[in-house]
């Protein structure tokens, strides 16, 4: 198997699956399960979910949902959304989803990535930071989807992260969601030369070649998109897709 993985990021949205663009503008994509299926027969490398409506309504998770979900799913699957106490750590690995992903709760509730970290392990818990490029070109944090912005500076956020133990950097461009214009590079290669873990590449991918392009330019560990994975064509015509494992190897290390 390719050391750099390549992974389908699915946005929950009540029971359903949309796709946004620069984290605004939900269409709907489809149902979960089926997706889930789909992805099965892919053999996709790993499937994070998640729900970006939980935290800005100020609830939990849908373990109801999730449950379904995982036991559909054959692949290593992540999921964040609306996680703030240690309890619904638990409960997601409980349902058989072996990461989880905290973007909020890491600005109001640090102490749960740090008790998650004491009970499963670096490995298991996934720090995200959702990014927008100012247009001086400065980079600011946010959450709540991206509709909280947070005072703190992206490197000390980064450092902080590593002090709690995350074992991952999910990097999600809030600017290039959805737009399928390749990644930030520069963002990019800015948090790999801050951190020490591997850090996942999310927002603006149009194909195998953006793959290359930010695995070789920033230092990468792994790809992960959502348009690219539910949309084909000019037209955005919905189908889930993934790249053949032969493509995946002959291009990525």
């Amino acid at each position: 198997m390719n050391k750099t993985r390549v992974i389908p990021v699915l946005l929950l949205r009540g029971k359903g699956l949309v796709k946004t663009t620069k984290f605004k503008d939900p269409s709907y994509i489809g149902d979960p399960i089926n997706s889930v299926r789909i992805f099965n027969e892919k053999e996709v490398d790993e499937l994070v979910f998640l729900d970006i409506t939980a935290t800005p309504e100020n609830r939990g998770p849908d373990f109801e949902l999730l449950a379904d979900i995982a036991g559909e799913a054959f692949m290593p699957m992540a999921y964040g959304g609306g996680i703030a106490t240690i309890e619904q750590v638990k409960r997601i690995f409980s349902l058989g989803f072996e990461k989880i992903i905290i973007n909020s709760a890491a600005y109001s509730a640090p102490e749960v990535i740090r008790e998650a970290v004491a009970i499963y392990g670096s490995q298991s818990i996934v720090g995200c930071v959702d990014v927008k490029k100012t247009l001086l070109g400065r980079y600011e944090l946010y959450s709540h989807s991206a509709t909280n912005k947070q005072s703190i500076d992206m490197k000390t956020h980064l450092k902080n992260l590593i002090a709690l133990g995350v074992g991952e950097i999910l990097v999600n461009t809030i600017d290039r969601d959805g737009t399928m214009t390749g990644y930030d590079l520069k963002l990019l290669r800015e948090v790999t030369s801050n951190v020490d873990v591997p850090v996942v590449a999310c927002g603006g991918a149009s194909g195998m070649a953006d793959f290359v392009a930010v695995v070789n330019e920033a230092n990468i560990s792994a790809v992960a998109a959502g348009a690219l994975f539910v949309y084909v064509g000019p037209h955005r015509a919905v189908l889930i897709n993934y790249p053949a494992r032969k493509e995946i190897e002959v291009h990525l290390p």
